[in-house]
């Protein structure tokens, strides 16, 4: 596969569809809304769409389209920032004519007629930059829209660009996005803003919270817990990165109670985590991945395999 390869796939057809995962976050609703306004500003005459269900707590990134049926059938589809096709949001992903994946999460399901796959890019949202510097010379245009987007992506995925995945590469890319005149004081505003029922529940996970001999910390949001705080379980996902900061602690996860699953988040500092995931329905990078189980006998079981990476993270590191 080649940048190239996807380019000129762009130039050749007239409807063009972006897909992302489920239960967006700022990386996949930046990848997906970059990529879809790089190309309308592009080719003003084609029809480019976004789908997927929509998050009230990131509107403000991305809305998405409505699409029938009969526009899947000619179209282009391209899906943006999602390993496997389980967590495709909108299902009809396969319904065009030629599909495209672009991901930067290590793979755990080959699909798509092109692939692209970059695990040393932080974010799908450095992909799509990158994707419009191969196609600069062919006449790809890139609008503070788009920078926003890409930006907000990259910012998301790099916990502000903490993480280990932002590299020389990624700030230099940042840096240019930056030039475009786009609010960045605003974006920041509304992607971490906290809203006073989520900052009272951070102050309950702060004061219980526990670390094992091993490094591992276990967070439990049961829904009665949740309801006590009037917090739905798709507004946790800020809550990931609370214990990020704690002393001692190498790995943590938080079990969300949902209506009818269990919504697993694991985060790392060291230990590899994501084979984990894999084993309870779910997957990620090696520091940061996401699982789901459906009764909580089963958290048991995830947390005796977390204990056992941390304990041989801690032996090697002796």
């Amino acid at each position: 596969m080649s940048k190239q390869e996807i380019v000129e796939l762009i130039e050749e057809y007239q409807t063009i569809i972006v897909h992302r995962h489920v239960r967006p976050d700022p990386d996949a609703l930046g990848s997906q809304g970059g990529l879809a306004q790089l190309i309308r500003d592009t080719y003003p005459e084609k029809q480019v769409f976004k789908v997927g269900e929509e998050d009230e707590s990131l509107t403000f990134l991305s809305k998405m389209d409505d699409v029938s049926d009969e526009q899947f059938e000619q179209s282009l589809v391209i899906v943006c920032d999602t390993a496997n096709q389980a967590r495709i949001s909108d299902q009809r992903y396969n319904k065009g004519k030629k599909l495209i994946k672009i991901d930067h999460h290590p793979i755990v399901d080959t699909y798509g007629d092109v692939q692209w796959v970059d695990t040393n890019a932080s974010s799908a949202s450095e992909m799509i930059y990158e994707l419009f510097e191969a196609g600069k010379h062919k006449g790809l245009t890139l609008t503070k829209e788009s920078a926003r987007l890409l930006y907000a992506g990259i910012v998301g995925d790099t916990g502000r660009f903490l993480f280990p995945s932002s590299t020389k590469r990624t700030l230099q890319i940042a840096a240019d996005l930056v030039a475009y005149d786009f609010n960045r004081p605003e974006l920041y505003e509304s992607m971490y803003k906290t809203p006073h029922d989520i900052a009272r529940l951070k102050g309950y996970i702060l004061q219980h919270f526990s670390v094992s001999p091993s490094g591992l910390s276990t967070v439990k949001l049961s829904k009665d817990l949740l309801d006590e705080y009037g917090i739905a379980p798709s507004q946790t996902s800020s809550l990931v990165g609370v214990l990020g900061d704690v002393e001692g602690i190498i790995a943590w996860v938080i079990f969300v109670e949902e209506e009818e699953q269990i919504r697993v988040r694991l985060r790392s500092k060291g230990p590899v985590i994501n084979e984990v995931a894999a084993k309870y329905n779910g997957g990620g990078h090696p520091m940061a991945s996401g699982a789901t189980i459906y009764s909580w006998d089963e958290m048991s079981n995830v947390t005796a395999d977390l204990e056992k990476v941390c304990k041989d993270y801690q032996k090697k590191h002796e």
